[in-house]
């Protein structure tokens, strides 16, 4: 009995299309370290994907790039998506990536920082959308946990500064599953309600721990607040995209109570003078109104959008007279064009020379007859006239020769 015998090519063509049939193993996502990174002067870059239990080679193509937003060096935990294939030459098998992130807190800081960029693209850090934080308040609008230090760090620094101010908690989840909509609903809920400041923030703790604040809702809630908010999340070295949006920035929630609540004592002792300056100012800023408003008048007039019409409806008018005479120019030349070309037609007519008593004589085929070589006694011909045409039979033939 004969057994099969295949070629190396042949198995290894075999295999790779197990491979390719194999649906998991064309979007498939593998965590490891990165071991022997190497950036090639093509573009490409190679490196091993390696952990506890064992390693796989793998590629990225210089077109696959976009889907790397970090530089990849040895020892990077990353996940990395993409297709796992058999190099045919080789027989061998590797991860094509498409796309490679960082695993863990790495991954977390990529997408603040992307998250972060993308938001201050939009204007949402912009200056001119930050909300000034009034000076004299009477509620202050505070979300966070109801328990732990920073909601008591408040308390006391607002007592302390003014008891007349009344806080409002909105007691909210500030990490884990259920904090960003906690977080987002208490915004929501106490820019209804009116308050005149919001100090939304927590105590601090790992990236992972403040992560609701890096989240996009989140930094939304905040942004279309019609409520000046504050942000307090943290200590001093911790930074959140919510401390990017927020109207202000605290380093601590204590911090944000010397903010927001003002001193009630030093308050009373300057409202005189700040009543004088405010009347002052509000004269001034009327000035400065009215000057804008005139300023406004005579802009408008000298942009008027009934003056540019008008100019532009006499420019298509020149346009149009222009474009007529261009046309007139090109039919005249094309008219004395075809003149030309008429007359030297009726020059080389054959009509004309038919009606000059000429004829024209084929053979049997339909072929002119130039030649009386060409023919013999008795051959049929076709004589054309201007009018009407004659058959006829050769009787001599004469050579001028």
């Amino acid at each position: 009995m004969m057994k099969n015998v295949y070629s190396v090519g042949q198995v290894n063509t075999y295999i790779k299309n197990m491979f390719a049939q194999d649906f998991m193993m064309q979007r498939i996502s593998v965590k490891g370290e990165v071991s022997n990174c190497k950036y090639h002067s093509s573009g490409h870059i190679y490196f091993t994907l390696k952990d506890s239990a064992g390693t796989i080679n793998a590629i990225m193509f210089a077109g696959n790039r976009r889907g790397l937003s970090f530089q990849m060096k040895e020892g990077d935990k990353v996940i990395v998506t993409g297709s796992v294939e058999v190099y045919e030459r080789d027989g061998k098998y590797q991860l094509y990536a498409r796309e490679i992130e960082l695993d863990g807190a790495g991954n977390l800081y990529l997408k603040f920082e992307a998250l972060k960029k993308e938001l201050e693209e939009m204007g949402m850090f912009a200056p001119e959308y930050k909300k000034r934080i009034p000076t004299y308040i009477r509620r202050l609008g505070i979300v966070t946990a109801p328990t732990g230090a920073a909601v008591q760090d408040i308390r006391n620094i607002s007592a302390r500064r003014n008891p007349y101010v009344q806080l409002i908690l909105y007691p909210a989840l500030v990490q884990g599953e259920g904090a960003v909509s906690s977080i987002v609903n208490g915004i929501r809920a106490l820019d209804a309600l009116g308050v005149d400041v919001i100090i939304v923030g927590r105590g601090g703790g790992s990236i992972e721990d403040l992560w609701a604040f890096n989240e996009e809702e989140v930094a939304r809630a905040i942004f279309e607040c019609e409520t000046p908010v504050i942000s307090a999340v943290g200590h001093q070295t911790d930074t959140t995209i919510a401390d990017f949006v927020a109207d202000l920035r605290a380093p601590t929630p204590s911090a944000a109570a010397e903010l927001a609540v003002f001193d009630h004592q030093a308050a009373v002792a300057e409202i005189s003078a700040k009543t004088a300056r405010m009347n002052r100012a509000l004269q001034q800023k009327l000035d400065m109104a009215k000057l804008k408003v005139n300023q406004y008048q005579t802009k408008l007039q000298y942009l008027s959008p009934e003056s540019k019409l008008h100019e532009h409806r006499k420019y298509a008018v020149d346009l149009e007279e222009k474009l007529h005479r261009q046309m007139e120019q090109v039919l005249t030349e094309k008219k004395h064009r075809l003149a030309i070309l008429t007359g030297q037609m009726e020059g080389v007519s054959p009509l004309k020379k038919l009606s000059q008593g000429f004829s024209y004589v084929a053979d049997e085929t339909g072929k002119a007859v130039t030649d009386a070589s060409t023919v013999k006694v008795g051959d049929p011909l076709t004589v054309h006239l201007l009018k009407g045409t004659l058959k006829a039979n050769v009787t001599e033939v004469f050579d001028n020769e």
